[in-house]
């Protein structure tokens, strides 16, 4: 089934502004052909056309309206990556002939492209290189001088890290355009009290919430958002509350009636969705700014009932883990399989599964909810690609031990691992407040940890077998090896690395003619080990003793992890993936 959105063009059209002309001056190709196709040719297409058949009327035209809501955070997405982003979308869609560079923008959501050998580069005249500040801290702010200034105003600290606000320069023009924003919306000056006095008061740096910096856009997708709830309110009550909901927390900037409705919440209907910003992996400066994202999602019921009996040892699973804790979780946090119908911002690619929310404030009073993506999780196409690197990495007697159902279970309980362990610092920090632009990085690899933690405690009772353990732990090891050596900005491959190589130095992994042995003796002493050592950054939350740790555990030997990674390319066909949407007529 196709949901055409002429009117906003779709993909690149919709990143182009609905206020203003863009300015393309200076832009223009740079690469050749040939170095584009170089990428575009190790790229897989993954095309995704999930069973809508069951959708009500009702849940039809709300997926109208949430795909038109999704191209808005589409737009904005790529605004908050990179500040002549847009420009790049506009040009490219004044030149149709320029198909490779399009293909090249939508699979690295902007006009930097990853290149082979894990380098960022502009592959168009005119665009400059990432900056860690991105666009949503003034253009060339580094660390170091927004260090200094937290040190001389502590005060301001918490205002300008907020996670959904943007830090402008405080100039006459920045001060202008968000009094403006309060202005047009009499619900944005109510719904942020005492912002205007700041706004015009505040030196050097505002911030700015994300519903004032992108007025017009955010309250275009709080209009689609309640539209969708008009449509499915019949059907599907508490979905319906849920988008009012997260409507209003879009220009609040305050997401708790939103998650709490979304977890608590039993929807039934056919349709679920991530909406709004949530995950920080795109702040290369201080680790704590979300970027927006919307998921589409339609419930894969029989799988998503089979799941929900997998929670009951949650619980054991958290008495486990090697740390000094009397916490109890909850059990009956929702879980379900979803097949994605699209995806937007963040969220787009080959997403395997989210757990949210992330304020551990949240978390503790409503409990999270977990999204498996089915169709990217069991794609075949998608596995073959992970497995040939696998087989090419591990000796051949291990080599067959990989498997869907394994990697599909090691993600299912590393999204529950999300919800285990530290959740705040000794002192009583959240997190990402204490360990900054680490914080990411230790959350997912203690999620990683506690997958393979539940895995041999599922097994110790019985509720898998042997071989299904293998695979989980083949899931676990085709996890860390790397095809390059990850940069420090990449959270998720820098814990794979520092996986790696804790597993070689305590002798779960050995290097053996040039490819791995998994020895199983001392997987699990290896995990428990890291797990502990993890969770205790965590609990200390001293952001300078974790870059220690990862400084340490990021070793990249060209006698080992390059000979590795070489197997591992020479075995690929693909090594980049980019995803279509049937419910966008096939289109980004």
């Amino acid at each position: 089934m196709r949901y055409l959105l002429s009117a906003l063009a779709l993909s690149l059209t919709a990143c182009a502004t609905a206020t203003a002309p863009i300015s393309t001056a200076g832009i223009g190709p740079a690469w050749e052909d040939a170095r584009i196709e170089q990428i575009l040719s190790r790229t897989q297409r993954t095309h995704l056309d999930p069973d809508l058949s069951a959708l009500s009327a009702g849940e039809r035209a709300a997926v109208v309206e949430l795909l038109a809501a999704g191209e808005i955070l589409q737009r904005l997405y790529l605004d908050q990556r990179h500040p002549q982003a847009l420009a790049a979308a506009a040009y490219l869609e004044a030149h149709p002939e320029l198909a490779l560079e399009r293909d090249l923008f939508r699979l690295n959501a902007g006009a930097v492209a990853s290149t082979l050998d894990n380098t960022r580069e502009p592959f168009l005249a005119g665009i400059n290189p990432d900056a860690p500040a991105r666009n949503v801290y003034p253009a060339g702010t580094t660390r170091e001088t927004l260090d200094a200034f937290f040190a001389a105003h502590p005060e301001r600290r918490n205002e300008l890290l907020d996670d959904r606000s943007v830090v402008w320069a405080a100039t006459p023009e920045s001060r202008r355009r968000a009094l403006a924003a309060l202005d047009r919306y009499a619900a944005l000056d109510t719904l942020h009290p005492g912002l205007r006095e700041r706004l015009r008061t505040n030196a050097d740096y505002l911030a700015v919430p994300y519903s004032v910096a992108y007025a017009d856009d955010i309250m275009r997708v709080y209009a689609h958002l309640n539209a969708a709830a008009d449509d499915v309110e019949s059907g599907d009550a508490a979905f319906a509350r849920y988008l009012r909901l997260r409507a209003r927390d879009l220009i609040s900037d305050d997401y708790e009636g939103g998650d709490a409705a979304w977890v608590t919440g039993r929807f039934t209907g056919n349709l679920n969705a991530q909406i709004g910003s949530y995950e920080t992996y795109d702040d290369a400066l201080y680790g704590v700014k979300s970027f927006f994202s919307l998921s589409l999602l339609v419930r894969d019921r029989a799988r998503s009932d089979e799941l929900q009996s997998a929670l009951q040892d949650i619980q054991a699973v958290e008495d486990l883990l090697p740390y000094e804790s009397d916490r109890e979780v909850r059990s009956n946090i929702p879980v379900g399989v979803y097949n994605v119908i699209a995806d937007f911002g963040q969220a787009r690619g080959a997403n395997t599964a989210t757990i949210l929310p992330n304020e551990a404030y949240l978390a503790r009073q409503y409990g999270r909810t977990i999204l498996m993506r089915g169709n990217i999780l069991l794609n075949d196409e998608l596995f073959q690609e992970t497995n040939r690197a696998y087989q090419a990495a591990v000796i051949e007697s291990q080599a067959g031990d990989l498997t869907p159902e394994g990697g599909f279970y090691r993600t299912l309980w590393h999204e529950i691992g999300h919800y285990l362990g530290v959740d705040q610092t000794a002192d009583g920090r959240d997190l990402d407040v204490a360990l900054e632009d680490t914080a990411d990085l230790l959350e997912e690899m203690k999620a990683d940890l506690v997958s393979l933690t539940a895995a041999r405690l599922l097994r110790d009772r019985n509720r898998i077998t042997e071989a299904q353990l293998r695979a989980i732990y083949a899931s676990g090891i085709r996890r860390v090896v790397q095809k390059n050596r990850p940069r420090r900005e990449q959270p998720y491959q820098t814990m794979q690395l520092i996986q790696w190589n804790w597993f070689m130095e305590h002798g779960a992994l050995r290097f053996e003619n040039g490819r791995l042995r998994i020895d199983h003796r001392r997987y699990d002493a290896a995990v428990t080990s890291l797990l502990r050592e993890t969770l205790a950054l965590q609990r200390n939350g001293d952001r300078a003793a974790a870059n220690a740790f990862i400084d340490r555990w990021t070793t990249w030997r060209p006698d080992l992890h390059e000979v590795i990674a070489e197997r591992m390319r020479a075995s690929e066909r693909t090594r980049f993936t980019l995803v279509t949407y049937e419910a966008l007529d096939g289109a980004e």
